[in-house]
């Protein structure tokens, strides 16, 4: 049984992985995000659906370094091997042209998406030692291969994903650690409604005419990356909806 750690696991892609990783009776889950009580009720909906599988749930922000030293630190003993890192929290902050961004929002993607990356990383690795099969799986973004208007940031930490993940694979593999980089492009979540800070109408006219990918999907294709034997590694895999050509061309139907 491997022990699969997931970031950012209350909504989205992170959800969908725990979602799909408990249905294959061969993982267990240990989830954490900022929103206790939404990890709860995810918590309860994959033991309805497989009550042999072991679920521990803790709440954590990933920018906080000193708040992952503690919770890594006070895990029960039995949930301090981990195989599996899914360094799945992530997110964006406005739609914004570089001179008229907004520094906040600037800090919250950088302090998440890069610092809070490294971060987690730095302090599972440790707790990776014992595993016979590690594999650290980062969520990067088609944004982290191109840049398109009003994406400045939010690219440029995708890139720093993108970096990060090629230079993690040159470290680790004196260890034996796997790390893959996972690239999608538009997945309909709660994404465009966080980078939108709660603007539904516009976070709905992402999708509009076309058919994005689901966090399901996403969560699909993780689990045949971690199903690979031993001596495979899959190191970057772009994936987007067939109506999506780049980061700014898609096919929409129209009415």
């Amino acid at each position: 049984m491997r022990t699969v750690f997931i970031t950012g696991a209350s909504s989205g892609i992170g959800a969908a992985c725990a979602e799909v990783l408990a249905s294959e009776k061969k993982y267990r889950l240990l989830l954490c995000a900022r929103r206790l009580s939404k990890l709860t009720e995810l918590q309860k909906r994959i033991q309805a659906q497989n009550p042999d599988c072991e679920v521990f749930c803790f709440e954590l922000d990933v920018r906080d370094q000193s708040d992952i030293i503690q919770k890594l630190k006070n895990l029960p003993n039995d949930w301090k091997d981990i195989d599996i890192l899914i360094n799945n929290a992530g997110l964006s902050q406005g739609l914004d042209l570089i001179q008229n961004g907004d520094p906040d929002d600037w800090d919250r993607m950088i302090d998440t998406n890069v610092k809070g990356l490294l971060y987690v990383t730095k302090h599972t690795i440790p707790l990776m030692q014992e595993s016979t099969h590690p594999h650290i799986i980062n969520l990067g973004s088609i944004a982290g291969k191109e840049v398109y208007p009003s994406g400045n940031v939010y690219c440029a930490t995708k890139h720093a994903v993108d970096a990060l993940t090629k230079a993690m694979r040159i470290d680790l593999l004196e260890k034996g650690i796997k790390v893959t980089s996972i690239d999608p492009g538009m997945v309909e979540t709660e994404f465009s409604e966080v980078r939108f800070k709660g603007d539904k109408e516009r976070a709905k006219n992402v999708y509009n005419g076309l058919t994005p990918l689901s966090g399901k999907d996403i969560a699909d294709i993780i689990s045949f990356v971690l199903s690979r034997p031993a001596h495979v590694n899959i190191n970057d895999l772009l994936v987007m909806p067939t109506a999506q050509a780049s980061g700014t061309i898609v096919k929409r139907d129209t009415l």
